[in-house]
């Protein structure tokens, strides 16, 4: 057996079963435990802190697990974060570790989170006897016990692999590899009422990202339905980075980024999608310096209502999941760039990202041209736009053969066709939309109104635009007003009882046709944070009156959408957007067309949207009017291709756009022949020459940097000790230019 022998913890960490058996753990149950922790290679803690820089060298970054070397403990690791798991008296987590810096997150034994079942309240492993809530010693853990009426470890399994979404990998992407890793499931039972009841635990370590995975999966081994009013998939005590007084929201949390994938909410961003993870307090911890007690320094993972169904004993329980990732600074591009890998390995459809546009007529001949213009410039999809006339939801025969021909032809020229779909955001009827709760009437949901998914219309719709997409090929789904995580109070709706278990059945619901369009190589754009759950892409943030702005105005903040929006999302999962023709106004000082008249506007938008990595909707009937017009477009989508993999990796932000002075970013890859590519801008009337310092750090490069003015030739430049280089550059008056680093 592999021994890893470093100093002790876990050791006197942990209750060893040889000197004192837990009453609640039967002798066979432990048996076939302590039998499987005999295969797994040893370790004592504490754990080495990570040698390398995982942005730079994530292949060094491995899951394993190990088995504690007193014979009673867990730890699953990747270099990089582990979380050490006690068994005896029953299964709790001891610590999250961060490896990157050498820092023990948790300040107290944490269990495994909680179930109420027929509506009595169940603990899943835990201890209770720690003394002082601020921090661990080791010599008190001995001597803590089993929580009363908590389910209890029976078995653990392991397996070298994690479930991942069925993708179909049709189209060009950054990473088309699937996450991989090792799992570890403890299994827990209940006991008196709850004795045929057993809990799943799956915690999956991901290779290559500091991440771990939770899941819970609830078994019914016996003849009676079990009610699941609600359960709490985490409840960790972290130690807090700060203790203070006054308002708790405006202090640093602990360093962690937690997301778990049951996010809506009809909005572009994580941070206000999800619905599972909440900061609270520990009336018990009465050591912090906060004086009322309110220090944010326990992390809950749970749903605020539900999912209050039954489970039956042919029908287990699945949870969504919660990802967890130590961060190992509170720098903003560090931060967004574990938030930014993060997706690309755990999500890799999220890098898909087809140059399309959107047409806003279905007329065959309007079609037929647009297709041809796009085959003609080396554009991929064509997105029959809300306005179009497409619509996804009818049973019309002769509405699906008019749009299939279309797709056909589409594909004759080796170009994918998509479609359209408003959801959310209507009023159907009152026997459909969603009840509010307090009135009692439609209304009161995010959109003010909104149909119910649970309904019979919206189980209806959702197959009627399945079905759509079957028979017409279409294999993009732009789903406007997905479901954003309305409640519902109806209790005549089919497919949910009443309030408690509306979101939830109504999120499986999109979530389950989100899934099926991922397996057939529909690309999903969602206004809404789907990510997780298979969609593909989402806006890049905007006021949609934005776009009715003047054309020299659309361009700079067009620039500056493209900087703020990319720095927890990678440019990939974003969309932006550019009025060919008129949109909410404007006139025709805020469209592109006749192109040919604005080609110096058009050309400039596409090479700071292109050169971004960002997929914008440009909105109109045709891609060129003039030859001139169709060089210029395809002169830009061959740049994008031949630089397509680096302007699709990591983006550096060196300066906003503020309409004063020289903006730009920097894209960085550590794997491509291009170690970067930098845009820069000039908004100015005139020439600039400017002396930047451009960090390359990321690049991997450590000495020496080849750097070339677009298609020029290639200069050395050492490298300063911050692994920055500095960069002369010259920018025309309201111009652009580009640099390569190789």
């Amino acid at each position: 057996m592999k021994k890893y022998i470093i100093t002790s913890f876990v050791a006197i960490c942990c209750f060893s079963f040889a000197l004192a058996v837990t009453p609640s753990v039967s002798p066979s149950a432990w048996q076939r435990i302590k039998t499987k922790l005999s295969t797994l290679p040893t370790v004592t803690l504490p754990l080495p802190q990570a040698n390398y820089d995982w942005l730079i060298s994530p292949q060094q970054a491995k899951a394993c697990i190990f088995a504690g070397n007193d014979g009673n403990s867990i730890v699953i690791t990747n270099g990089l974060v582990a979380r050490i798991f006690c068994l005896s008296p029953n299964l709790a987590t001891l610590d999250i570790v961060n490896q990157m810096t050498g820092e023990n997150m948790l300040r107290a034994v944490s269990g495994e989170g909680e179930v109420t079942l027929n509506g009595v309240k169940w603990m899943l492993g835990g201890l209770q006897g720690q003394p002082e809530r601020g921090y661990i010693k080791s010599e008190w853990v001995k001597n803590m016990t089993a929580i009363p009426n908590s389910f209890i470890i029976e078995d653990i399994d392991i397996s070298d692999s994690v479930n991942v979404l069925n993708w179909a990998r049709s189209r060009w992407a950054l990473n088309k590899k699937n996450p991989t890793g090792k799992r570890i499931t403890f299994t827990l039972r209940g006991s008196d009422t709850t004795k045929d009841v057993l809990v799943k635990l799956h915690y999956d370590i991901y290779d290559f990202v500091p991440a771990i995975r939770k899941s819970m999966e609830i078994v019914n081994e016996g003849n009676d339905t079990i009610k699941l009013n609600s359960f709490k998939l985490e409840h960790l005590f972290f130690a807090e980075p700060e203790s203070t007084e006054g308002d708790m929201s405006r202090n640093y949390l602990p360093n962690i980024h937690v997301e778990s994938d049951f996010t809506c909410g009809g909005n572009f961003w994580q941070y206000s999608t999800d619905r599972t993870e909440h900061w609270t307090t520990d009336k018990e911890y009465t050591s912090q310096c906060n004086y009322n007690l309110g220090t944010l320094c326990t992390l809950d993972v749970n749903l605020k209502i539900g999912p209050d169904i039954e489970i039956l004993k042919t029908q287990p329980f699945s949870s969504y999941h919660v990802y967890e990732m130590p961060i190992d600074t509170y720098e903003r591009e560090r931060k967004g760039l574990f938030k930014r890998r993060f997706y690309t390995t755990i999500a890799p459809w999220t890098t898909e990202n087809p140059i399309f546009m959107h047409l806003t007529s279905i007329d065959p001949t309007i079609v037929h041209r647009a297709v041809d213009q796009c085959a003609a410039t080396g554009y991929e999809m064509i997105i029959l736009s809300f306005g179009s006339g497409m619509n996804a939801e009818t049973t019309s025969q002769q509405h699906i053969d008019a749009i299939k021909s279309l797709v056909d032809y589409a594909h004759s020229k080796g170009i994918e066709m998509g479609g359209y779909s408003l959801y959310a955001s209507r009023s159907v009827s009152k026997d459909v939309d969603v009840i509010d709760s307090i009135t009692g009437k439609p209304g009161g949901a995010t959109f003010g109104s909104s149909p119910c998914l649970c309904s019979d219309w919206g189980v209806e719709y959702l197959r009627k635009v399945k079905n759509f997409y079957e028979q017409t090929g279409l294999t993009l789904l732009e789903h406007d007003g997905s479901y954003p995580g309305d409640i519902c109070a109806s209790t005549k709706h089919t497919y949910h009882k009443g309030l408690n278990d509306s979101q939830w059945k109504q999120f499986y619901r999109i979530t389950d046709l989100y899934h099926w369009m991922l397996a057939k190589g529909i690309s999903l754009n969602v206004p809404d944070f789907y990510f997780l759950n298979g969609s593909t892409k989402t806006s890049i943030g905007y006021r949609e009156t934005n776009w009715s702005l003047p054309r020299d105005r659309q361009l700079i903040h067009g620039r500056q959408v493209n900087f703020a929006g990319t720095f927890d999302r990678t440019a990939s999962m974003c969309w932006s957007f550019v009025p060919l023709v008129q949109y909410q106004g404007g006139g025709a000082a805020a469209t592109l067309e006749p192109l040919s008249k604005h080609l110096n506007t058009y050309k400039a938008i596409m090479m700071q949207n292109y050169g971004a990595g960002v997929q914008a909707c440009y909105r109109g009937p045709r891609l060129y009017d003039t030859e001139k017009t169709k060089e210029t477009v395809k002169e830009v989508i061959d740049w994008y291709k031949k630089y397509r993999v680096i302007l699709n990796s990591d983006i550096i932000h060196l300066r906003k756009a503020d309409g004063r002075d020289w903006d730009g970013i920097l894209h960085v890859s550590t794997t491509n022949k291009e170690k970067g590519l930098a845009m820069f801008f000039n908004p100015t009337d005139k020439d600039i020459t400017r002396n930047i310092k451009l960090p390359l750090y990321y690049t991997g490069l450590t000495n020496k940097a080849s750097v070339r003015e677009q298609e020029g030739k290639s200069k050395r430049y050492n490298m300063n000790r911050d692994y920055s280089i500095n960069l002369t550059v010259n920018i025309p008056a309201n111009g652009y230019t580009w640099y390569v680093v190789e």
